[in-house]
């Protein structure tokens, strides 16, 4: 491919900086209004290098890449795979029904896989239908929230070993927060937590006040360190 292409054998030497941007994401955000959140080479490296372990990646693992390139769950998943070592497993540009999915996860020896709440349900409603389930090692999901009669048909239908909620604003460069459990594990609330801060980054609970509340007590989330966006 490449001597068809006419390229040079020896990759050019770009200069990076960690704060050089490396891609511009819009989201509408609470307020409808598209705005773009730019993300630099620094924050999104740093956040495949802790990722890859988190997901238990390595250069034996297989991704399938599932997630629309306009989400930015997609580039972590695409990035964190290569970065590792690890296999990319592609699909083609449409709308792959469960059972088509699950099939191909089978063939290609999946071991990682990521899709938001919705779909990976009609997985595990034709997983469950039919009795037939790939042995996956991690499905994580995001992008919405995975509720508890959801999240107990995953379990129960598709019975990998972790199962991952992640979740997080786009200007928090991806998933700021994950909750990674055992596929034992059972759920207490409606619906699964956000989990835990991921690398450098802090998670706090403050009042109008910007003041911590107490346990128990409502407030808005506050995400800071150095695995955030511009701005």
């Amino acid at each position: 491919v490449e001597d068809a292409a006419g390229e040079a054998a020896v990759a050019p030497v770009v200069s990076l900086c960690p704060e050089n941007l490396a891609y511009v994401i819009y989201t509408s955000g609470s307020t409808g209004k598209p705005k773009g959140v730019g993300v630099a080479h620094g924050p999104i490296a740093e956040h495949c290098r802790v990722t890859a372990p988190l997901y238990d990646m390595d250069e034996t693992s297989r991704e399938f890449h599932f997630i629309a390139f306009s989400f930015d769950g997609a580039h972590e998943r695409w990035l964190t795979a290569l970065t590792c070592g690890a296999s990319l497993v592609l699909r083609d540009e449409s709308l792959w029904p469960a059972e088509k999915t699950l099939a191909a996860i089978g063939r290609h020896g999946v071991t990682n896989a990521g899709f938001p709440p919705v779909y990976i349900n009609e997985m595990a409603a034709w997983a469950e239908a039919t009795d037939r389930r790939p042995p996956v090692d991690l499905y994580s999901f995001g992008g919405e929230a995975m509720s508890r009669a959801g999240y107990d048909r995953v379990r129960r239908a598709l019975r990998p070993r972790v199962l991952l909620n992640g979740y997080g604003p786009t200007e928090a460069v991806v998933t700021p927060l994950v909750w990674k459990v055992g596929v034992e594990t059972e759920c207490d609330g409606a619906y699964v937590p956000i989990g835990r801060p991921v690398g450098d980054r802090r998670a706090y609970v403050l009042d109008r006040r910007l003041q911590p509340v107490p346990v128990g007590v409502a407030g808005e989330l506050y995400i800071g360190g150095s695995g955030l966006a511009r701005g």
